[in-house]
């Protein structure tokens, strides 16, 4: 159910600081409008690290990335996903970071940036700033997930004020 892979003989073993695959999950429609956009936004954001070739998954969810990580020997996973379509987004894409990312890895290893849709919802800029935030900051924790908080923009969470995102 896009979760295990059926084949990753095209996903090269070459270690990376971070991979990213670009899953359609539950929106082929949110990865084909913004994909591409956030990709690049997420690419200038992230200049230092080292960087794996991009993998697109089809009819896929998060779990999968897992495994194309272990094959590939990323450090840390980004799956930009299409998100389930609400009541009047059909085209919301999705971050998920997980840090040390292997198969099993459950929701708590791993954190959220969700609602990546402009010019209602985050922006591309934003979105891979906090990403890129949440790289360093899973990084120096050596975990992602439930012990990794956003910092990126300060009070703005502990206020529950700020952007339409929702991070988890």
């Amino acid at each position: 159910l896009g979760r295990l892979p059926s084949d990753l003989s095209g996903v090269a073993c070459a270690p990376a600081d971070i991979g990213v695959v670009l899953a359609d999950g539950l929106s082929p429609t949110a990865l084909m409008h913004h994909g591409v956009l956030l990709l690049e936004a997420l690419i200038a954001e992230l200049e230092g690290y080292t960087l794996a070739a991009p993998v697109i998954a089809t009819q896929a969810r998060v779990a999968l990335g897992d495994h194309i990580a272990m094959r590939g020997q990323y450090t840390t996973l980004l799956v930009i996903i299409g998100e389930r379509p609400g009541l009047s987004v059909a085209d919301s894409l999705g971050i998920y970071l997980t840090h040390r990312p292997r198969p099993g890895c459950s929701d708590a290893d791993r954190n959220c940036i969700s609602n990546i849709h402009p010019p209602d919802g985050l922006g591309y800029r934003e979105a891979a700033r906090i990403a890129a935030s949440l790289v360093a900051g899973a990084r120096a924790l050596g975990r992602s997930g439930v012990a990794l908080k956003d910092t990126s923009r300060g009070g703005a969470l502990e206020a529950g004020t700020g952007p339409a995102a929702e991070i988890r």
